[in-house]
C-alpha cells in the first residue's frame, strides 16, 4: 500500500469565495491546453481546499480541474479523503479520484469505504472502486468473504463486483467455486451482467451450475437472475427445482420461469402446483400459471 502522508504534507486551509473564483479562472485554462504546472504542490493543495466550496458548481468546476490535473493530485486527494475536517472535502476528494481512477489509490478507497463514519464519503469510494475495474475485485471478495463485515458492506460489495462484470470476468469465474456462499452468490449476480453484455456460454453454464449450490441463497440468485435474462436453456433445471426442499427456492423458481414465459410450462407448473404443500407458494405458482395463461391468450389473438 502506497503511503501517500510521507509523500505529501498538507496544512488544511479553506477559500474564501473570492480566492475559489480566482484560483478556478486560472487554472482551468492552464489544465486545458496542457500548460498546468504539476510539479507546484501549492496550486494542487488549494485545488483541494477548493473541493469544500459551499457552491457545488465550484466544486464540480476543482474536481474536474484536478481529474485532469491526474497522478500528481492523488497523494493530496488521498490525505483529503482520510483526514480533512471538512466532510464535504472527503467527498468531493472521493469523487475526484474515481475520476483520476488510480489503481494504486485501491488500498486506501477499501479502507475508507469500509471504515469512514459518513456514508457518501463511503459512497463515493465504493464508487470510484466499482470504475476502477478488474484491480478492484480481490478486495471485493475479501470483503464479502469477511464474517466482520456487515451486510450493507456487503450490499455494496456485491453491487460493485456486478457494475465491474466483464473487466473482472477471469477473476470472478474463478470466484464462482469459492467456498463461501456469500461470494458465490454476488459473483452470480456479477456473471449475470457479463452475459447481458457477452453472451457467452460459460458464463450462462456458471449460473446453471449454480442452481445446484448447497446455499439456498446462490441457488435463489442462480434462479432469479437466469429469469431476468429469460434463458430458456436453464427451463429444465429451473422446473427441477420447483421440487426442492426449500420454499424460497421453489417461489423463485416459479417466478422465474413466468419470467421466461414458455407456455410449455404450464404443465410443470400444473403439476408443481398439485403438490405443493406451502400456501404462500401455491400464490406464487398460481400467479406464474395465470400470467403465462394470459400470453397464450395474447398470442392466440396475434394470429
Amino acid at each position: 500500500m502506497v503511503n501517500y502522508t510521507s509523500q505529501a504534507t498538507y496544512n488544511f486551509c479553506p477559500l474564501t469565495h473570492e480566492e475559489a473564483d480566482t484560483l478556478l479562472h486560472k487554472v482551468n485554462p492552464q489544465v486545458a491546453n496542457n500548460s498546468f504546472d504539476a510539479s507546484d504542490t501549492e496550486i494542487i493543495k488549494q485545488m483541494v481546499e477548493g473541493l469544500g466550496d459551499t457552491r457545488g458548481m465550484m466544486r464540480l468546476g476543482f474536481a474536474e480541474a484536478l481529474g485532469k490535473v491526474g497522478k500528481p493530485a492523488v497523494p493530496f486527494l488521498v490525505i483529503a479523503l482520510q483526514h480533512h475536517p471538512n466532510v464535504v472535502v472527503q467527498r468531493a476528494a472521493g469523487k475526484t479520484l474515481n475520476l483520476i481512477g488510480d489503481p494504486s489509490t485501491v488500498p486506501v478507497l477499501i479502507n475508507s469505504f469500509l471504515t469512514d463514519e459518513d456514508q457518501v464519503v463511503r459512497n463515493s469510494c465504493i464508487g470510484a472502486l466499482a470504475n476502477m475495474g478488474e484491480v478492484s475485485v480481490p478486495p471485493l471478495l475479501e470483503i464479502l468473504a469477511a464474517p466482520e463485515s456487515d451486510e450493507t458492506i456487503k450490499g455494496h460489495a456485491a453491487w460493485a463486483l456486478s457494475f465491474i462484470g466483464a473487466k473482472g470476468k477471469e477473476q470472478l469465474y474463478q470466484a464462482v467455486t469459492s467456498e463461501i456462499a456469500e461470494v458465490r452468490a454476488a459473483v452470480v449476480a456479477a456473471i449475470a451482467k457479463i452475459v447481458e453484455e457477452y453472451p457467452e456460454e460459460r458464463g450462462f453454464q456458471s449460473i446453471i451450475n449454480a442452481l445446484q449450490d448447497s446455499s439456498q441463497n446462490v441457488r435463489s440468485e442462480a434462479a432469479a437472475v437466469l429469469g431476468n435474462l429469460k434463458y430458456q436453456p436453464a427451463i429444465p433445471h429451473l422446473v427441477t427445482l420447483l421440487s426442492n426442499a426449500e420454499a424460497e427456492n421453489r417461489k423463485i423458481a416459479a417466478l422465474a420461469l413466468m419470467k421466461i414465459g414458455d407456455r410449455q410450462l404450464l404443465e410443470p407448473l400444473q403439476t408443481a402446483l398439485n403438490q405443493e404443500t406451502d400456501p404462500n407458494i401455491e400464490k406464487i405458482i398460481k400467479l406464474a400459471i395465470s400470467q403465462l395463461e394470459k400470453q397464450q391468450v395474447q398470442d392466440d389473438d396475434d394470429w
